[in-house]
């Protein structure tokens, strides 16, 4: 208990970045939204657990593996550091660079028609979205890395692992939810700007940090 109360900031600037990088729309986000619009609330909820899938392979792959290089190598918390404080600015360069863009695109995504696909079938594109997209295992370095300050203990890992799987599990099953439904969609569309300029901000401030936090 100790341990987890004297990482408690680290663990909380975790969950800060996971949550930026979930309310930042990107190719995973965008299949629930797409297929939850298009193929109705079961196919955006298989979509959205065939990404959450994909997004646990990752984290036990991040955590399990840098855990064991944190432990025998002290110089590649630095490289991790570094990677990923620029993994975050390179996506607060691209939530600002969306935000200074109109909706066209957007709404020629998802008013195109879709092939309805079976559940199975639905989940296991989640999965491939997720677990090829290269992004993802950065974005899961970046956030152990911020929370995992050398000298943490197993507990504090599960903890940062845990909490932040579990927001994505509830954030992606929101997401299915919510734009299986016109208004919300709507909604969302008129406010994507702010919400892109918004979540640019929080990258920017979370990569700085990073950079220059001393190890």
């Amino acid at each position: 208990m100790n341990d987890i109360a004297q990482h408690l900031p680290h663990i909380a600037a975790a969950y800060l970045v996971y949550l930026a990088a979930l309310l930042s729309p990107g190719p995973a986000v965008m299949a629930i939204v797409s297929t939850s619009i298009g193929e109705g609330r079961r196919s955006g909820l298989a979509m959205a657990a065939g990404v959450f899938a994909g997004s646990f392979t990752w984290a036990m792959a991040a955590s399990i593996g840098l855990a064991a290089l944190l432990t025998h190598y002290a110089g590649v918390l630095q490289v991790v550091k570094i990677a990923g404080g620029l993994y975050l600015l390179y996506l607060a360069y691209k939530a600002l660079r969306s935000a200074s863009r109109p909706d066209a695109a957007l709404q020629l995504a998802t008013t195109d028609a879709v092939p309805v696909r079976s559940l199975k079938r639905t989940f296991l594109l989640g999965y491939a979205i997720h677990l090829t997209n290269p992004k993802a295992i950065f974005a899961w370095v970046a956030i152990i890395s911020l929370g995992l300050p050398q000298g943490a203990s197993p507990a504090a890992v599960a903890l940062i692992v845990g909490g932040c799987l579990l927001t994505g599990l509830t954030v992606f099953t929101s997401y299915a939810l919510l734009f299986s439904t016109g208004p919300a969609y709507r909604a969302y569309r008129s406010a994507r700007r702010g919400i892109d300029a918004t979540m640019g901000v929080l990258f920017a401030a979370a990569g700085i940090k990073l950079l220059t936090t001393r190890i």
